[in-house]
């Protein structure tokens, strides 16, 4: 892995100076003017360009000389869509390229297919009552929803059908299982012909109904969730497969493990009769990828397993090379790195694609011919992400993307160009039209700084040792726009810390927030670091903490804190830190194991204790409470309240489904036998983050807790 060495990484520096206008929470909050207004342009133009709504127009770039053609107006398609008895748009927004070359809108409750060459409506499918988790099959004909615990399938003629009829309360089809882990973001899942469609069915009768009460009716109501805690009963999975000609259903084969294992990266092959399932069991430790008959559902093959002293986590399904359907790509971390493998149907490897001291963290696609594919890495830094153009048969691996910073790549249907959209600590959002040997071919929107006028304070990437004094860690600090290194000055330290989140990034205001500016021009050092445990680091830097949540994340924070307490501008007896989430677990946890350290904290929807969060997260990093006593023990704060002696402020929405509030309630009930004082703040009505206008409220809030105790 690239080393980048702190006297390299503070000669970017963001913004800085003393002139300016001063920055408002609001818009600190709301982040208004902090990004460019950039163009958004998709792939779907005649004759391979590129499109891009400006001025209420729909243009089509040429791709080699960059000409543009207005295809038509907003106004000429209300005119179409008037005259065919339609809802005219109010704004004309990028369509939906579909494979005929005509584009999709949505107009009121339908969705209009516009062919613009012949400037007429040649479709209009209407969106069905109440729809949920609504997918559309390949041929963009059909539609499958689900309502309340239902699926129904809604053909082009408008015909609605029932595919199930669950009616016990705690069976729910169609719909994410897991909560969200594994890649996992629904529930339904069409063949490639679009003549089946398998879907997930979830059993939690067996989960406990925990109470949440809706406290906007009068007298409140108890609206109760299914809420599976580490070491309790876990909800039941199986994978229904419905045949749209027939009208029946089948449920695949599958007795490995016990009843609480995971169904996930569900995967349909080219042909649609086989479909894949990354079969995981509960302690999350053994992985199989298996193949089973689309028609019957029996298990044919389990084509290869994973296993781990600590955990396995599949979070992406096979990808099959589209012009040989025996042979497909598997992500695997199994070297140490999440790298790219090469295996034939029958559960062979052919070749590791990917290797080294980095992480994939994308896939975008094969070529025509399926001799290459395009993936993003971390490659050149973890700070940075690339696109690379990846030689199925060698491996050998073409950056396409020479500029520094984090890169967002489309890349054309031909695979010959891509549009590369990038920003970096001195670029707010640069666009480039390259082609496929990495050579721009033109600069497409340039934006300048947005924040030219703004008074900020200066950004300086760190570089600094982990606990083990090996491993390299990355952050920041902003300084008060003011700064004067003979003063001495206040830290706020904002964390998160946990798995699959990454803060520090080469990319415009570098990973800060405005907030964090905000506070920095009010006179403090705002202080961030991606301590072990966190994202796009590889298996090990992430897999330390497991079985011991907060212990070497916390020993690494210090480290973070005697990097400021080297600096002579530093006042070491004024240190706060807010976090939420994992970031609200760990500003507790060091609130109370490192009391002479921190003086002032925030901790907003803190997980308390382990044992109260949910099994699928909880118990791939913990383990179970049964089987891991001793670190649950070790990670709870409960047993630690004790100790505080700063100030601490716990938040919590009071309908939080992720977090539930008996995490903060049951810190507040020990702080109260112990004798300690904590500050609580509820905001009523908000589930596990708080947003819209509410979220300026609550960064007040924040902000004046430390401008008052710190």
């Amino acid at each position: 892995m690239k080393r980048i060495a702190l006297i390299v990484l503070l000669s970017y520096l963001i913004i800085s100076g003393v002139a300016g206008q001063d920055l408002t929470i609001e818009k600190a909050v709301t982040h208004a003017g902090f990004y460019p207004n950039a163009p958004r342009l998709i792939w779907g133009g005649p004759a391979g360009g590129y499109l891009e709504v400006r001025n209420d127009e729909l243009i089509s770039t040429e791709v080699r000389k960059g000409k543009e053609s207005v295809l038509f107006t907003r106004g000429d398609l209300n005119q179409v869509l008037e005259k065919s008895g339609l809802e005219p748009l109010r704004r004309l927004a990028l369509p939906q390229v579909m494979p005929g070359g005509e584009f999709r809108f949505r107009s009121g409750q339908l969705f209009v297919d516009y062919d613009w060459k012949k400037g007429v409506v040649i479709r209009t499918i209407k969106l069905p009552e109440r729809p949920a988790n609504l997918t559309f099959s390949p041929d963009n004909q059909k539609m499958a929803f689900t309502r309340g615990a239902n699926i129904f399938l809604y053909d082009e003629n408008g015909q609605e059908t029932m595919i199930t009829n669950d009616t016990e309360d705690g069976i729910l089809n169609g719909q994410t299982v897991s909560r969200n882990e594994f890649g996992i973001s629904g529930g339904l899942f069409w063949s490639p012909e679009g003549n089946l469609l398998a879907f997930y069915r979830k059993d939690e009768r067996q989960v406990p109904l925990y109470p949440i009460m809706d406290m906007s009716k009068v007298p409140a109501e108890p609206t109760p969730i299914r809420y599976p805690m580490a070491g309790g009963p876990s909800e039941y999975i199986s994978l229904g497969i419905y045949d749209l000609k027939t009208g029946k259903t089948i449920f695949v084969e599958e007795n490995a493990f016990d009843e609480e294992r995971y169904l996930t990266n569900i995967t349909w092959d080219p042909t649609g009769s086989h479909i894949y399932i990354a079969v995981l069991n509960r302690e999350q430790n053994h992985m199989m990828l298996n193949r089973y008959d689309a028609q019957t559902g029996q298990k044919l093959l389990t084509l290869f397993e994973e296993r781990s002293d600590q955990y396995v986590e599949p979070s992406r399904g096979p990808i099959f090379n589209p012009t040989n359907p025996e042979q497909f790509i598997w992500f695997s971390e199994r070297d140490g790195f999440d790298h790219l493998y090469l295996y034939n149907t029958q559960g062979e490897m052919i070749r590791q694609l990917t290797s080294g001291e980095f992480v994939v963290t994308g896939f975008a696609g094969w070529d025509q011919k399926g001799r290459n594919i395009y993936i993003m890495s971390t490659e050149v830094s973890p700070l940075e992400r690339h696109f690379y153009r990846v030689d199925v048969q060698t491996g050998s691996r073409t950056r396409l993307t020479p500029d520094a910073g984090n890169h967002s790549v489309q890349l054309s249907p031909d695979g010959k160009y891509l549009i590369d959209s990038y920003s970096n600590y001195s670029v707010s959002r640069r666009i480039l039209l390259v082609d496929e040997k990495g050579k721009e071919v033109r600069q497409l929107f340039d934006a300048p700084n947005p924040l030219a006028d703004v008074k900020l304070g200066e950004y300086k990437p760190l570089t600094i040792k982990a606990a083990d004094r090996k491993t390299d860690l990355h952050g920041f600090m902003i300084l008060p726009p003011d700064f004067d290194p003979s003063k001495k000055y206040p830290v706020v330290v904002y964390v998160y810390g946990g798995p699959h989140a990454q803060l520090v990034m080469n990319q415009w205001l570098g990973g800060a927030s405005g907030w964090q500016y905000y506070m920095a021009q009010q006179g403090y050092i705002a202080f961030t670091l991606d301590n072990r445990g966190s994202d796009s680091r590889g298996r090990d830097f992430e897999q330390v903490i497991h079985r011991n949540l907060g212990q070497a994340e916390m020993a690494d924070q210090l480290e973070g804190i005697n990097y400021l307490f080297s600096l002579p501008y530093v006042d070491r007896e004024r240190i706060g830190v807010h976090g939420w989430s994992f970031g609200g677990f760990m500003t507790v946890s060091l609130m109370v194991n490192h009391p002479d350290v921190f003086q002032v904290g925030v901790a907003g929807g803190p997980v308390i204790d382990w044992k109260y969060y949910e099994v699928m997260y909880g118990e791939r990093y913990m383990d179970t409470p049964q089987e891991n006593p001793d670190g649950f023990e070790l990670s709870s704060t409960l047993n630690k309240v004790r100790n505080l002696r700063g100030r601490l402020m716990l938040i919590h929405g009071d309908i939080d489904p992720v977090v539930v509030m008996q995490n903060s309630l049951d810190f507040l009930r020990k702080a109260v036998s112990e004798g300690k004082l904590v500050d609580f703040m509820v905001y009523p009505r908000h589930e596990h983050n708080v947003g819209g206008r509410d979220r300026i409220h609550l960064m007040r809030t924040v902000t004046r807790y430390f401008e008052d105790h710190l």
